[in-house]
């Protein structure tokens, strides 16, 4: 049974051979491009938007027997942390585990379907945390690659240097399936890398004996709940029994700098990208007006939501003539130095590990509450792997409400994420 509210089309797509993915039924993330079925990214200035053209990912597991089931819903273009910030053309989904409480976001709906669909696995993407936030709000496992390991031809974009393309599934090993078969060159894309694919489902069953992980000292503190905090010293109390080695380590920049750096980088990006929304190439349109101007400002304040045009605010004005130095160059030195402070941990360490996000699930009346700020700073675990262009994993962890155990590795290294999350989660 399809749970309608996980879904913005519920379509079926048939596979075009044989192989890995016989019998899996695969949903899409709304802004991953299937030929002839509705794509719009969450928002509803593409509502209607049918690509003449498959994204890559589409065409590798069609080939490998996927039967496509549909679109899954999203915060509109990615904005959010709780897939609430949604147009009223298309439905919200309420976490499985408790119908009042949020999926998270922005891939809420793959989530939410991911674990209410046997013989599934959902497509996901992620900027800032947008699949292993949700993955931790609904107790499934949530793979986040390598920036490049696989093609985002394809992929409506949020933000060009951060957009991933990953895999949602109920076990770990599922993940690792998918990973060997969506990753790879492309050269339909530039930024995909020509690092050969591994055997990732080899990593499934190896023990972790002698492994080196850094537990992240700032993840622990301020205004992560005692519920996280005591679910996950579970999970450290485990890795030891398995034979890890366990040493607290510290990233002090990305704890300070990392949520600002991000939301420079990524609205800088995305005011960029939605440039092109408008109202006349493809999407929504309205009755012409007297000039350019008018009629593009019409379009985006008739169909793109309060999140969006924030964000399209926020990031124009940082990268805008006179304040691009302050804020936008800035942050990207930053990143940097971000990059480089986990590049040095992984000299000593094979993985990190931190809480994936701060807090179960909340229920739907306090997201309302929240200030958009105090929104942003729910990505505070996520943003740095994926400024950094790490690859992570998120299992679930605990008993109760549901809660995610975040495990990053070095670049390229997903292997290692898979190798310990199949160990504490299988």
């Amino acid at each position: 049974m399809i749970p309608k509210d996980c879904f913005n089309v519920i379509e079926t797509k048939e596979p075009t051979g044989k192989g890995k993915l016989d019998n899996i039924q695969v949903s899409v993330k709304d802004c991953i491009c299937v030929k002839g079925m509705q794509s719009a990214g969450g928002s509803a200035i593409l509502q209607g938007y049918k690509p003449l053209f498959n994204a890559t990912v589409i065409n590798k597991i069609l080939e490998q027997g996927a039967t496509i089931i549909g679109k899954t819903t999203q915060d509109e273009f990615g904005y959010g942390s709780f897939n609430t910030n949604v147009p009223d053309c298309f439905p919200i989904p309420k976490n499985p585990h408790d119908k009042e409480r949020v999926c998270g976001g922005s891939s809420g709906g793959s989530a939410a379907a991911t674990a209410q669909i046997d013989n599934h696995i959902a497509l996901a993407e992620s900027t800032g945390g947008s699949i292993v936030c949700p993955a931790a709000f609904c107790n499934v496992v949530g793979l986040c690659p390598t920036y490049g390991r696989v093609s985002r031809y394809g992929l409506l974009d949020y933000a060009n240097s951060l957009d991933k393309i990953g895999p949602m599934a109920k076990s770990v090993k599922e993940c690792a399936t998918m990973l060997s078969i969506i990753a790879g060159n492309d050269e339909l894309d530039s930024t995909s890398s020509k690092e050969p694919v591994e055997d990732y489902e080899s990593y499934c069953g190896k023990d972790i004996k002698g492994m080196k992980v850094g537990v992240i000292k700032e993840s622990l503190g301020e205004g992560v709940s005692q519920e996280v905090k005591d679910a996950f010293q579970d999970q450290i109390k485990l890795l030891k029994e398995k034979g890890a080695v366990v040493e607290v380590v510290s990233t002090p920049l990305t704890k300070k700098y990392g949520v600002a750096t991000y939301y420079i980088i990524a609205l800088s990006e995305t005011s960029t990208n939605l440039a092109k929304y408008c109202g006349i190439r493809y999407g929504q349109d309205l009755p012409l007006k007297d000039t350019f101007n008018e009629y593009f400002s019409q379009v985006r304040s008739k169909f793109l939501g309060d999140e969006a045009k924030r964000r399209i605010m926020l990031g124009t004005f940082a990268r805008m003539s006179g304040y691009r130095d302050a804020y936008y160059m800035k942050a990207a030195k930053i990143r940097t130095q971000i990059i480089n402070e986990y590049k040095d941990l992984f000299k000593t360490y094979d993985v990190l590990i931190s809480p994936t996000m701060p807090v179960v699930p909340p229920k739907f009346e306090d997201v309302k509450k929240l200030t958009p700020l105090e929104n942003y700073m729910m990505d505070i675990l996520t943003v740095g792997p994926n400024l950094a262009g790490l690859p992570h994993i998120s299992i679930p962890m605990g008993q109760g409400l549901p809660k995610g155990l975040l495990i990053i590795a070095d670049h390229f290294k997903e292997g290692k994420t898979l190798q310990v999350a199949h160990e504490l989660y299988n």
